[in-house]
Formats: C-alpha cells, structure tokens, sequence
C-alpha cells in the first residue's frame, strides 16, 4: 500500500502527463513517416537537397493545416547517389525508421534500384523527378511518376527546334543539321534517341549523335566530333559535372554552334559560375518548369518562391524543386483519397485522379496512365539572357515582355 505522500507524488505526474498531451496533440501520436530517397552526399548533394526543400516545404504546408490521416507528416532523407546505396537507404528506413512509403529521385538509376528495394518492402515509391522511360514501363505495382519523363523532355527540345529556332536561324528544318550528344546512363540513352527520331521525323537533319560517361574528367574528344560535323544546333543532356565541363571545353576549343540546347541540366547558378554569361548568352535549356512561368500557366508559383525564401534565406537552387514540391502536393492529395498509406490503395487512388493542366505552381495537372506515368507534366524551356536563366518555350509559360534573344549565338 501507498502512503499518502506517494499518491499525492503519483498524482502530480498524471496531472502533469494530461496537460502535457492537452497542450502537445503530437505526444503519444506516431507520424506519418515518408522517406526521401537522393543524393546528400557527394557531387550531387546540392541537388537531393533542393528536391528535399521542395518536399518539405509542400509538407510543411500540409502539417500547418492539420497533417494527413489524422497525423503529423515528418520527411526522412535517405542518402543515395548509386544504385547500391539506394537499395540499402530503403532497407534501412523500413527497417529501422519504419517509413511507410517513398519519394524521389535525382538520377533515374538510383530510382531503378530503389523502387525495386521498395517493392520487395511492400512500399509505394513515387517518383517526382528522375527522367528514364523504362521506370514506368517495368510496369512495377507499387511505381508512380508524377513529374515529366525523358520523352517529354525529348518532345519539348524537338518542339524548340521546330517552331521557334527554325524561324529565329531563318532556315527550313530540312537545312538545320544538328548533333546529339548524351551521358551514357539509361536516363542520358533514352533522352538521346527520343530526340533523334522526333527529330528525323520532322524532316531535321541528325548528323550524328554521341555519347560520354558523367564521370568522364576530358571531354575534349567528345566536343571534336560534335565541332567537325558543324552543326547548326547542338543538344547536350547530362548532369550538372559533365554539362559545365562539356560547355568549358567547348569555349576552349572555339566551338561556337548558331544555337545550343542543353537538356535537364545547365541552368542554375554552377553553370553560370563555371562557364560564365558570356560563353553561356543565348543557350537554351530544357528544364524543369520554374517559378518565372507566367500566372495562368503556372498558379500559385510566385506563392511558392515566396515560401522558398522565407524558408530557407536565398533564391532556388534548380528547378526541379519546384517540380519536388508539386510531386509531394499530388502524394499528399493521394494519401488523402487513398485513406491509407498501403501500396494498392495509393495505387488505386491515384488511377482515379484528373486534374487539368495549370492545376498546380508548375504547370502541371494529373493523369496517370496504365504505367502510371502522369501525362500531365510537362518541362519548359529557359534561355540564358544577360547571365539570367528566363523562361521562354513554350509561348504560354512565358510571362509578358519576354522573348528569344541571341539567336543565332554570335
């Protein structure tokens, strides 16, 4: 039996313990644990963390008004910048920090590996970023792509060309001859040979196409062969390491094309550092869509850079984390109709949304095909005008005053 100095102790704790959930509804309640798969490591960790702001920030405004199903929802990074350490960032979030479903990814071989991890958990991996085709057609249960894929981006640099580069360097497509030059990886490959055959389709002359390893540290055979085919147009895709070098020794070497199309990467601020604005005057980039889109096109992006700011004291990094943060809007909104975190009813849900393009800051709307790739999202196009990265392709994303310039690059 207690004497009554330890009842009175015991009851003072209870007491305690009862205010302490009144005023705290977060204690006692677990989260709703989502893991962030991307590099925060290595070459790459600037651009894992813009995709990681990006989420947090549309999770941050979603825990403001209450969470989801009922709880808080708390994003955890898992650090992957190869295949390997994306398989075992997944194993290592299931099994220790118990998350319950997945997002990302800055490179699509990463996200190969990752959603396969995920799969064998019984987890849905949902993909805002990472750009390979063969993602969604494996056709994996528990996949889902809610940003632009590799032909979209194919589709929008062969658009570039036809409608507005061919009026600009004042020639007919079938004059125009251009050079294809990729990474090597599956996302570089099937970026590459999308572009090739919309191009040749177009009646566009394709007069070569090549390909290089990112990690590659001289490139200097490789903007030899593009220089000796004197192209009108050069298209380049790669990540941010072998894009500035590929640009560097391009400038090095002379090699100055009447127009060049960079794709995926080429626009943020370590490219203008490496390369300068002056070598960097008039190229355009197919990139994720960014919050300069005009207002009708893009509702409610301004809102997002203001947010960005204040979240995190600077101007964005890339592109792509607006593109995270609308990834994450559409996951939350499919959680929410889903009612559930498990793999099959996130499926089912999302099979059932339709939304119209413009829906959201980027541009974008949702529908999702029997792959489960959203066939509403799309890239844009930026231009670099007076060390600026301004949006300019296609018409409707551009906002008012804006227009090419430097085209034909002298």
């Amino acid at each position: 039996m207690t004497n009554p100095r330890t009842r009175s102790v015991l009851k003072l704790l209870l007491v305690s313990a009862c205010v302490a959930l009144s005023i705290n509804p977060a204690v006692g309640q677990e989260t709703l644990r989502i893991g962030a798969i991307n590099p925060y490591s290595g070459p790459l960790a600037l651009y894992g963390d813009e995709l990681a702001r990006g989420y947090q920030l549309a999770v941050d405004e979603r825990n403001a008004k209450g969470g989801l199903l009922g709880r808080q929802i708390e994003l955890l990074k898992g650090d992957a910048s190869t295949p390997q350490q994306g398989i075992a960032a997944v194993d290592q979030l299931v099994s220790r920090d118990k998350v319950e479903l997945f997002i990302g990814t800055y490179t699509s071989g990463v996200s190969n590996a990752a959603s396969d991890a995920a799969l064998r958990n019984q987890k849905i991996y949902w993909d805002t970023t990472a750009l390979a085709a063969e993602l969604t057609e494996r056709k994996l249960p528990n996949f889902i792509r809610s940003g632009p894929y590799s032909t979209n981006f194919s589709e929008m640099g062969a658009r570039l060309i036809v409608e507005a580069i061919v009026t600009t360097l004042n020639k007919p497509a079938k004059d125009i001859g251009v050079w294809i030059e990729h990474e090597e990886s599956i996302s570089g490959k099937s970026i590459g040979d999308a572009q090739r055959k919309l191009l040749e389709a177009a009646g566009v002359k394709v007069l070569g196409q090549g390909a290089h390893s990112t990690r590659a540290t001289d490139l200097s055979d490789t903007v030899l062969r593009a220089r000796k085919a004197k192209p009108d147009v050069w298209m380049q895709m790669g990540y941010v390491p072998d894009t500035n070098l590929v640009l560097k020794t391009a400038r090095e070497q002379g090699f100055k094309p009447e127009a060049i199309v960079l794709t995926g990467t080429g626009d943020t601020f370590e490219t203008l550092e490496a390369v300068g604005a002056e070598s960097l005057e008039g190229v355009f980039v197919v990139s994720y869509p960014r919050p300069d889109i005009s207002a009708t096109f893009g509702p409610g992006a301004s809102t997002y850079l203001t947010a960005y700011r204040k979240a995190y004291n600077r101007e964005p990094i890339a592109p792509q984390g607006l593109t995270a943060y609308t990834g994450m809007r559409i996951l939350i909104e499919t959680i929410e109709a889903a009612g559930s975190t498990e793999m099959a009813k996130v499926r089912a849900a999302a099979a059932k949304l339709d939304k119209p393009l413009n829906s959201y800051p980027s541009g974008f709307g949702v529908k999702f095909d029997d792959t489960f790739q959203n066939t509403r999202a799309f890239p844009t196009v930026v231009q670099w005008q007076s060390g600026k990265q301004i949006t300019v392709f296609p018409g409707e994303a551009r906002a008012a005053g804006v227009t090419l310039k430097n085209t034909p690059r002298r």
